[in-house]
């Protein structure tokens, strides 16, 4: 989605890295000059990899794929990542915002449903320089946010009209368990600020006719052992003060991976149990629309009102 004040959005947002604020760490190191934040991000782009992906939720990869990009860095240090060579080990290429625009050009090209911008917290004011390049050249798919919801309000408010849906975590609703897993301190409130922010500029899931996502907010729960993403109160959260239309995606599939076999809470998949204590915690809340993707011993199934 194209919008008038991109130029000055950009400056806007270039502005943030001389003194880091982009995210909500607030490292206030200069990215311009080359230093490194938290994040490990600098002036450019850095980017693991890109392709069409189909493992995403049904109105995201549809029949067509989403056209991911993968962003190298993260804002958080889970224990448990999956993604770990990318976001931790920060694996990939720094590359120009023009080589940004041709990837987003080039997945367009091979029919993508949109554009998935994975992990792109750390280089929101590059990926708003490189779109207004791809627009330039004909861009116009819809964008999707595919973020841990580790969010800084700033950034998100220079977003507005440009992102088509949001695709945030809700991790924890516990600060004292996302400093232990996700070494974080504060993730709790600037998350629920973040996803507040999110449904606001976009609100609920909008579909065509085939059932793919024109916008919307799509909030992602990774269910842990133990109960540590503490699933009922996210969902209190989300039914009361977002909305029950919400579509949330509860994800069955951890496993230990990267540190989790360092932390004894977390080195064990989710039992079958688990499992279906929060997907009963969901229904139970007033929620009803969403995924139950991969829990032990259960097929992906879709629900809705």
């Amino acid at each position: 989605m194209k919008v008038e004040d991109i130029k000055e959005r950009i400056e806007k947002a270039y502005a943030l890295l001389e003194k880091c604020v982009v995210c909500p760490r607030e490292c206030k190191v200069n990215r311009l000059k080359g230093k490194r934040g938290f994040c490990g991000g600098r002036k450019n782009p850095k980017v693991a990899s890109y392709n069409v992906h189909y493992g995403e939720e049904p109105p995201i990869s549809g029949t067509k794929g989403s056209g991911t990009i993968f962003f190298s860095g993260c804002n958080l240090r889970c224990l448990y990542c999956q993604n770990f060579p990318i976001s931790q080990m920060r694996h990939g290429k720094e590359i120009t915002t023009h080589k940004l625009a041709d990837m987003m050009l080039h997945l367009q090209s091979k029919g993508c449903h949109n554009i998935n911008l994975v992990t792109p917290t750390h280089f929101v004011p590059q990926i708003l320089k490189a779109l207004s390049f791809a627009w330039e050249r004909g861009f116009d798919l819809p964008l999707v946010y595919n973020t841990s919801g580790y969010e800084a309000l700033e950034s998100l408010k220079l977003l507005e009209g440009i992102v088509d849906v949001y695709l945030p975590d809700m991790r924890y609703s516990d600060n004292h368990i996302a400093k232990k897993l996700s070494l974080v301190e504060n993730y709790v409130e600037v998350n629920r600020k973040a996803i507040k922010q999110m449904y606001q500029q976009v609100g609920n899931l909008v579909t065509n006719e085939m059932g793919i996502a024109r916008k919307g907010l799509i909030i992602r729960h990774l269910i842990l052992p133990d109960n540590l993403a503490g699933s009922e109160e996210t969902f209190r959260f989300i039914k009361e003060e977002i909305s029950d239309k919400v579509y949330v995606s509860l994800m069955g599939q951890y496993f230990p991976s990267f540190k989790a076999g360092e932390c004894v809470s977390i080195k064990r998949k989710i039992t079958p149990e688990e499992y279906e204590s929060v997907v009963g915690s969901f229904f139970k809340s007033g929620l009803s629309q969403g995924w139950m993707q991969e829990g032990p011993k259960h097929e992906a199934q879709y629900v809705e009102e």
